[in-house]
C-alpha cells in the first residue's frame, strides 16, 4: 500500500484551512455585498422619490426638472419608473399604471414603505412615499411610487462578487504556489540524506554524519542506533561463528578419531572399550553445541519473549534436583535455599533455566579437588531478584575475572567449554539484571540479579 507524498500531505494540511476560510468569507462577501446593494439601491430609488414629489409640488404636476428626468433615466445604472396620484385617487403623472406587490393585496401603510413587486412581468424593487401637497384646488396627501428592475441590482451584485472571488482565488493561488516551493525547499535535506543513504553500500553501517535540519535529528539519531545495534549483531554472529568453528573442531576431530578407533578395533572387546570414549567425546561436542545455541538464543531474543511473569523459586528448585545427583556423585554437598513466597520475575522462563543451570555446573566443573560444598540461594534485594552460588572450591584470581566473563575463556584448563559465566552474563544483561563474581572468600561466589516482576 503506497502511501500519500509527504510533499503532497503538507500542501493540503497548510491550504486546507485556507480554502474553507476563503469559502467562509465569499458566503459573508455575498452576504454583504446583496446587503450593500440592497442599501444603495434603496437609498438611490428614495431620492428619486423624493426628487419626483418636490418638481410635482412645483410644478403642480405639470413637468419634471431636468435635473429628476436625468435621474429617471439612469439611477444605479438603469432606467426608474414613476407614478403619482392624489388624495382622492386621481392620476397626476408618470407612468400609468403602479407595480403590484408580490404576494400581497394592497401596499403596507407608512410614510415610506419599500417592497418588491411585479411590473409588466419582471420583478422589480419599489419604493412609495406619502407627502402632504397642495396642488391648485388639491390639498392632502399625495403618493409617489418609484421603482427599479432589480435586474440591475442582482448584476451589481454579481460583478461585487466576482470581483471578490477572483482577489480570493489569486491569493490562494499565490499561497498555494509559496506553499509548494516553501515546501520543495523545506524538504530538500531529506532528499538529500535520501539520496545519501541510497548511495551507501549494504555493508556501510557507519553512522550518517550529514548535517539535516532539526526536526529530523531524531529520525537520524535513530537510524544510526539502528545502524549500530545491526552493526553489533553482525560482529557477534560473525564471531560466534568464527569461535564455533575453531572451538568444535577439536571435539569433532576427537569424535572422529574415537569413531576410526571403533571401527579399525582387531575385538570385539576393543572395540567397545572404545565406545565409552566416542560417547564421552560426542557429550562434550554437545554440550558445546548446546551451549552456543544457547548464547546465540539469548542474543537474538524478541523483546516479547522477556515480558512473561516467571517463578523463581520453582526454577532454583529444578535446578537443584537436577545437578543433585551429579553433585553427589562426585562428593559434593548441593543446597538450595528459597523462601516460601513466590519471587516472581518478568523474565524467559528457558534463558533463566540455562543461566542458574550453567552457574551451578560452572562450580562443579571448576571447583577443584577440595570442593565439598555448592549452595544456591533465592532473594530478594529492593526490586531485584538475587540468585547466589557460592562454593568452597579452589576460588579465582581476580585477574581472571574478564576471562572466564568472555567466551570461551577459561581460567585454569578443564572439561568445560568456557561458556557458562558467559551465558549467565548474556542473560542477566538480556533481562537488564548484571552478574557479579566474588572472589574476595574461599571459593568463588556467582551473583545473579534480575528485576524482580
Amino acid at each position: 500500500m503506497t502511501s500519500t507524498s509527504l510533499r503532497l500531505r503538507l500542501i493540503v494540511i497548510i491550504l486546507l484551512p485556507l480554502l474553507l476560510i476563503a469559502a467562509v468569507v465569499g458566503a459573508w462577501q455575498v452576504r454583504e455585498a446583496r446587503d450593500t446593494a440592497a442599501y444603495i439601491f434603496d437609498r438611490s430609488l428614495l431620492t428619486t422619490a423624493l426628487a419626483v414629489a418636490g418638481d410635482i409640488a412645483r410644478s403642480g404636476g405639470d413637468a419634471l426638472s431636468i435635473e429628476t428626468r436625468d435621474r429617471l433615466a439612469d439611477t444605479s445604472g438603469g432606467p426608474v419608473y414613476y407614478h403619482a396620484f392624489a388624495p382622492d385617487g386621481i392620476f397626476v403623472t408618470g407612468f400609468s399604471t403602479p407595480p403590484v406587490p408580490v404576494g400581497l393585496t394592497r401596499v403596507p401603510e407608512g410614510e415610506i414603505v419599500y417592497y418588491d413587486a411585479i411590473y409588466h412581468g419582471r420583478i422589480v424593487r419599489a419604493v412609495r412615499v406619502h407627502d402632504v401637497t397642495t396642488i391648485g384646488p388639491i390639498s392632502g396627501v399625495f403618493t409617489h411610487t418609484v421603482w427599479q428592475d432589480v435586474a440591475l441590482r442582482n448584476a451589481f451584485v454579481r460583478d461585487l462578487v466576482a470581483r471578490s472571488f477572483i482577489v480570493i482565488a489569486v491569493l490562494i493561488g499565490t499561497v498555494g504556489l509559496v506553499v509548494w516551493f516553501g515546501v520543495s525547499l523545506g524538504l530538500r535535506p531529506l532528499l538529500t540524506l535520501e539520496d545519501a543513504i541510497s548511495k551507501r553500500s549494504s555493508d556501510d553501517l557507519s553512522p550518517i554524519q550529514r548535517p539535516v535540519p532539526p526536526e529530523a535529528r531524531g529520525l537520524v539519531r535513530r537510524l544510526n542506533s539502528l545502524f549500530s545495534q545491526v552493526e553489533s549483531a553482525l560482529t557477534n554472529q560473525t564471531n560466534l561463528i568464527s569461535n564455533a568453528a575453531h572451538q568444535l573442531r577439536n571435539p569433532l576431530a576427537g569424535v572422529l578419531a574415537m569413531a576410526e578407533a571403533v571401527a579399525s578395533a582387531p575385538t570385539p572387546a576393543a572395540a567397545r572399550a572404545r565406545t565409552g570414549e566416542l560417547l564421552s567425546a560426542a557429550r562434550r561436542a554437545s554440550d558445546l553445541a548446546n551451549k552456543l545455541l544457547t548464547l546465540e538464543r539469548v542474543h537474538a531474543a524478541p523483546p516479547d519473549a522477556l515480558n512473561r511473569s516467571v517463578d523463581l523459586t520453582q526454577i532454583v528448585a529444578d535446578v537443584g534436583d537436577d545437578f543433585r545427583a551429579a553433585a553427589q556423585a562426585a562428593g559434593v554437598c548441593l543446597t538450595c535455599t528459597i523462601p516460601d513466597a513466590p519471587v516472581l520475575a518478568i523474565a524467559d522462563e528457558v534463558m533463566i533455566r540455562e543461566a542458574i543451570a550453567n552457574l551451578v555446573d560452572n562450580a562443579l566443573k571448576h571447583g577443584g579437588d577440595g570442593l565439598s560444598a555448592i549452595d544456591v540461594t533465592l532473594d530478594r534485594d529492593e526490586g531485584d531478584a538475587v540468585i547466589t552460588v557460592v562454593d568452597d572450591g579452589v576460588g579465582l584470581d581476580p585477574a581472571d575475572v574478564a576471562i572466564v566473563l568472555a567466551r570461551f575463556g577459561q581460567a585454569r584448563g578443564g572439561q568445560g567449554s568456557g561458556l557458562g559465566l558467559s551465558i549467565a552474563d548474556a542473560v542477566a544483561d538480556r533481562h537488564g539484571g548484571a552478574l557479579s563474581v566474588d572472589t574476595s572468600g574461599q571459593g568463588l561466589r556467582v551473583v545473579f540479579r534480575v528485576p524482580l516482576a
